[in-house]
This record gives C-alpha cells, structure tokens and sequence, in this order.
C-alpha cells in the first residue's frame, strides 16, 4: 500500500471520527476535498486508468451508502465519507472497508445499546415479537417504537474509520508497504 493513501486516509478519517463524534455532523468540507485529492493523486500517478480506478471507488462507496441514507439511518457526511474512502481506496477495496465498517457497526451500535438497557430491551422484545409473528403468518410484522421512545444516535464515522483502519493494516501486513498497489 502507497504510504501516501495510508495516511491521509487516516488522516482524514481521525478527523472525520473527532468532528463526528463531537457535533455529530461530518462536514463537506472535509469529505469533497478528501475525494478530489484522491481523483488528483491517483489521475496525476496513472493516468486516466488512475482516474477511473478512483471513480471507481469513489462511486462504490456512494453507492453502498446510499440506502441507509435514503431509509434515514444513516447522514449525508457519512454517505460521502465512506465515497472519499472510495476514491482513494477503489472499488475492491472499499466493498471490503464497507464490509468491515458493518461489522464495527453493529458492534458499536450494541455497545450504545448496552449502556441503555431499557432501550435494548424494548428492541429485542419487538424483534422477537416481529420474528415470531413472521414465522407465524409468513409476512413480515414489525411494531416499531412508541414515539416517547427514542433510539441513541450513532456517529457512523467511528465504524466507517475502524472498518476502513482494519482493511488498511490488514492489506499493509499482508503485502507490505510497497506490495499491491491501489
């Protein structure tokens, strides 16, 4: 892996996982920039090749995004974070960095969950519920939450910067700084 992609991926990630978790928001200013330099580098080192390779990534990120973020579970700064991730990772790379980051996900989420074990509880017992009624009827039955009763909020950018840091190291432990190009 180019040392370049590694740190300003981490770079850019750390502040993406700070301001997220601070404001709850990741800015465009720091994701757009983020895409663009990564369409630069890889277009100015490969060319056009480069170029589409990063577009790429950059459109798979997008794209594995972009349905949790029209059903409303996920934000705009994450959709476009996990883009930016793309364009300087590509499109192998970055379905593997999605994986990873749903995994860190629903970990996190647990985690939150846990701290609040009303909430998980309320959640388990309407899943079961839904689970049960399903195998029951064969349509699918789902009581969502009473409105007084509100899930935690995620900062998605904590599991999309320790999904994408796990691919990263792996990849650096398995071919080396200077092994594989991306």
């Amino acid at each position: 892996m180019n040392p370049i992609i590694f740190t300003t991926v981490c770079l850019a990630l750390a502040a993406a996982t700070c301001i997220d978790l601070r404001s709850q928001r990741i800015p465009n200013a720091l994701t757009i920039p983020t895409a663009l330099a990564a369409l630069a580098f890889h277009a100015l080192n490969q060319g056009p090749a480069g170029f589409w390779f990063s577009a790429g990534g950059l459109g798979l990120g997008f794209g594995l995004m972009l349905a949790p973020f029209l059903f409303g579970v996920m934000g705009g700064g994450d959709l476009k974070l996990m883009a930016a991730v793309g364009a300087w990772l590509g499109p192998q790379a970055v379905f593997t960095a999605f994986l990873a980051t749903s995994i860190a996900g629903g970990l996190y989420a647990l985690a939150v969950l846990a701290q609040r074990r009303d909430v998980l509880r309320s959640v388990f017992l309407r899943f079961t519920s839904a689970l049960y009624a399903t195998a029951g009827t064969g349509e699918f039955h789902y009581r969502p939450a009473p409105g007084a009763e509100t899930l935690p909020r995620l900062c998605y950018g904590l599991a999309i910067s320790l999904g994408t840091l796990a691919v990263m190291i792996h990849r650096v432990l398995e071919h080396g700084w200077l092994g594989q190009a991306w």
